[in-house]
C-alpha cells in the first residue's frame, strides 16, 4: 500500500497541512468505495507519521432503510482499524425550493463540523468522476463562472474549520482496483444505480460514452475546471477591490459608487455584497429588480425587496441587508440591566441624564411608539418620535428597535439618541443598549 500511486499522492497533498503543524485528520465515512479507501490509505499514512491524529464520523441521514446497516459497517472498520469512530443522526426536513440532495449535504457538513475534534482537517472522499459528474451537472443547469468551478479541493465551512478533498484528482476506477488489489470491502450503494437521480444518469450514461469516445476526457475536463477556478480566484481578488471602495462601515452599499460602473461590474458587486449576508443568490430577474430599483428610482423612493433570507431595503443612498429580527415587547424596568429579545443588553448608567423616577412613576421601556412626543435637549420644540428618528436620519426598519423609557405615559429618554429637556439631570441617570 506504502508503494502505490495513489497513497503517494494523498501524502503529496497532506504534507503542507502536516508540516505546518495540522496532524488532526477526521474522515468523513459514509461505507462507500472512496471513503473506505480513504480510511485505509490515512491509516497507513499514521502509521508512518503516528504524530497523526486520525478519528471517523458517520452522518445518518436517515434518508435509507440500511442506514443503521451502513452505521454498523463503519463502525466495524474503525475497530478493525483502530480508529476512533463516532456516529451522528441528522433529520431532514423536504423544503420548498431545495433539494433533499443539498439539505442532506448542508446537514452532514454541520453534523461533521459539530462532531470533529477541535483543529481537525476534515477529509472528504469525493474524486475525480464525482468532480466531471459536477461540472456537468452545473453545465446543464446553465452555471456560470463560479458554478462551473465545481468542487474545490479544499473549502471553508462557516466555522473556519477546513474540509480537505485528496483524492480530488484520482478516477474512480483507480479507486476500485485499489480496494480489490488490496481487498477492502465497502458498501454499495443500490440508490447508485437509480437512473432518475441525474448525477447516476450521468454516471452510467453520459460520461463512459464520452469518455470512450474522446480520450482522457476526465482529465481534461479536471484541467478545464481548474482553470475556471483560477479565473474565479483572480476574479474574487479583484471583485474584493471593488467592494472595498463601496461599502461602508455598516456594510451597506453606496448606490453613487456603484452606478459608475458598466453592468456587468454592477452585478458583480452587488452579488459579492449580498455573498456577505447570505449564500442564497437571488435569481438574475430578482438581481436585475436590485439593481434597477437602486440606480433608477429617486433618491427618496422607498424600496423593499424580499430574499429568501432576508431584505433589500434603501435608505439615506445605501443599500442595506435586513434580516428578521426578534419582536420586542415592553417591559418594566426593575434592575439595572435588561435582556432585550434580539440579545441586547439595555444597562442603566450614572451620569448627565435625566432626574431618577418619583416614587409614584414607574418606569418601563417601550417599542414602536411612533406618536409619543419629546422635547430632546438642545433641539427646538416638542415633536413625535417618528419626526425625531427620521431628522437623526435613522433608517425606517430600524426605528421599532430603538428602546424609549417612560416614567408612566411619560417619555424621557431615546435610547441612544436623545434625552427629554423637561427631565435633564446633570447628575441623573440614563440606559445604554449593548
Amino acid at each position: 500500500m506504502h508503494t502505490s500511486a495513489i497513497y503517494q499522492q494523498l501524502k503529496k497533498s497532506l504534507n503542507s497541512y502536516i508540516e505546518q503543524g495540522n496532524t488532526a485528520f477526521t474522515v468523513a465515512l459514509s461505507g462507500g468505495v472512496d471513503s473506505v479507501v480513504l480510511l485505509h490509505l490515512m491509516r497507513t499514512l499514521r502509521s508512518d507519521n503516528p504524530v497523526i491524529d486520525l478519528s471517523a464520523i458517520y452522518v445518518h441521514h436517515g434518508l435509507s432503510q440500511h442506514a443503521d446497516d451502513w452505521q454498523r459497517f463503519c463502525e466495524n472498520v474503525c475497530i478493525e482499524l483502530n480508529v476512533p469512530f463516532e456516529a451522528a443522526k441528522v433529520v431532514i426536513e423536504q423544503q420548498s425550493r431545495t433539494s433533499l440532495e443539498a439539505q442532506a449535504r448542508d446537514a452532514r457538513y454541520k453534523a461533521l463540523d459539530e462532531l470533529s475534534p477541535k483543529g481537525s482537517i476534515i477529509l472528504l472522499g469525493q474524486h475525480l468522476n464525482d468532480q466531471v459528474e459536477t461540472f456537468l451537472l452545473r453545465l446543464k443547469r446553465g452555471s456560470g463562472l463560479k458554478g462551473l468551478g465545481s468542487m474545490y479541493q479544499a473549502r471553508l465551512l462557516q466555522s473556519g474549520r477546513v474540509c480537505f478533498r485528496p483524492l480530488l484528482n484520482v478516477a474512480r476506477s483507480d479507486i476500485e482496483a485499489f480496494a480489490a488489489r488490496f481487498s477492502i470491502n465497502h458498501i454499495t450503494d443500490d440508490s447508485n444505480t437509480d437512473e432518475s437521480f441525474d448525477r447516476n444518469f450521468l454516471r452510467s450514461k453520459i460520461v463512459p460514452v464520452l469518455a470512450e469516445r474522446f480520450n482522457g476526457f476526465e482529465q481534461c475536463t479536471a484541467r478545464s475546471i481548474e482553470l475556471l477556478q483560477q479565473q474565479q480566484t483572480l476574479l474574487d481578488e479583484y471583485t474584493q477591490l471593488d467592494l472595498n471602495k463601496c461599502i461602508n462601515e455598516h456594510q451597506a452599499l453606496c448606490i453613487n459608487q456603484v452606478s459608475k460602473y458598466s453592468a456587468a461590474r454592477i452585478a458583480n458587486v452587488v452579488r459579492a455584497w449580498l455573498a456577505l449576508f447570505t449564500q442564497v443568490m437571488p435569481s438574475q430577474k430578482q438581481l436585475e429588480q436590485i439593481i434597477n430599483q437602486a440606480i433608477s428610482a429617486k433618491s427618496d423612493a422607498q424600496m423593499l425587496i424580499d430574499l429568501t433570507y432576508g431584505q433589500i431595503r434603501r435608505h439615506q443612498g445605501y443599500l442595506y441587508f435586513v434580516t428578521p429580527s426578534a419582536e420586542l415587547t415592553d417591559a418594566e424596568l426593575n434592575y439595572s440591566e435588561l435582556k432585550l429579545a434580539d440579545g441586547r443588553l439595555l444597562i442603566k448608567c450614572n451620569g448627565c441624564g435625566v432626574r431618577a423616577p418619583n416614587a409614584d412613576e414607574q418606569v418601563t421601556v417601550r417599542f414602536n411608539c411612533n406618536s409619543a412626543r419629546i422635547k430632546p435637549l438642545k433641539k427646538p420644540g416638542s415633536n413625535t418620535v417618528k419626526h425625531w428618528l427620521k431628522d437623526a436620519k435613522i433608517a425606517p426598519w430600524l426605528r421599532a428597535s430603538v428602546p424609549l423609557i417612560f416614567y408612566n405615559d411619560e417619555l424621557v429618554q431615546v435610547v441612544g439618541y436623545f434625552i427629554s429637556a423637561k427631565h435633564v439631570d446633570e447628575n441623573g441617570i440614563f440606559w445604554e443598549c449593548k
